[in-house]
């Protein structure tokens, strides 16, 4: 399989809350594979947005390969970081509202995972190609404060670091109508939440040709 880009996640281990994602969302990252939706009316159109990414949490956004680099020595390098890198936990997993959308997001204190996602982000950033103009520009469709303009010119992504909010995607753009009725629908098929939530893996995942992500390789976080 060949790779478009290049991103590292968290993805839930195999147990319950990775089957509810994949369901939930048609498509299992893991495997690389659509997944029947359960029966809820309405729900492969409000999720068509997140499907392609899979369920998952950014911890190192897309980005393409730099010149002079490629798959194996970004694998190794991802390697490493994870091996230098400490789990960290937050109190649990809770569904919320972030503007338009639903996401899970951790529940308390979450500096220790902000922490990982930073050195995610720093860790192999010389195997990311800078971001070319179109994609600044698409980037900066929206309202940029002076420090995500700063975060987009350094790291290619104007929402890392300080900006960063680790967040599992549930739906797309949803309208004040509509976003009632979908948290009680993904109340109604949540699993279990963890509590605590623990991140102590990372995954290598890549963009298909089909637009779609696909785990490549998971890392356990060693430090």
């Amino acid at each position: 399989m060949s790779f478009t880009r290049f991103a590292i996640y968290y993805l839930p281990p195999v147990g319950a809350m990775a089957d509810f994602g994949a369901a939930w969302l048609g498509w299992d990252v893991v495997s690389g594979r659509a997944v029947d939706h359960p029966d809820v009316p309405g729900l492969d159109d409000v999720t068509m947005t997140p499907r392609k990414y899979g369920f998952h949490a950014t911890l190192k956004p897309p980005f393409r390969l730099a010149d002079g680099t490629d798959l194996a020595g970004l694998r190794a390098a991802v390697a490493g970081m994870a091996a230098a890198c400490a789990p960290a936990r937050a109190q649990g997993l809770g569904l919320s509202r972030l503007g338009r959308f639903l996401a899970l997001t951790p529940l308390g204190d979450t500096s220790e995972i902000a922490r990982v996602a930073a050195h995610c982000v720093r860790a192999i950033d010389g195997f990311r190609a800078p971001p070319g103009a179109a994609e600044l520009a698409r980037r900066r469709q929206s309202p940029l404060t002076d420090r995500h303009e700063a975060l987009l010119q350094r790291w290619g992504y104007p929402y890392v670091m300080e900006e960063f909010r680790f967040h599992m995607t549930l739906t797309g753009r949803l309208s004040d109508a509509e976003i009632d009725h979908w948290a009680r629908q993904a109340r109604a098929h949540l699993p279990a939440m963890p509590t605590p939530f623990v991140l102590d893996e990372v995954a290598l995942v890549g963009e298909r040709p089909d637009g779609r992500f696909e785990q490549i390789h998971r890392y356990a976080l060693a430090g």
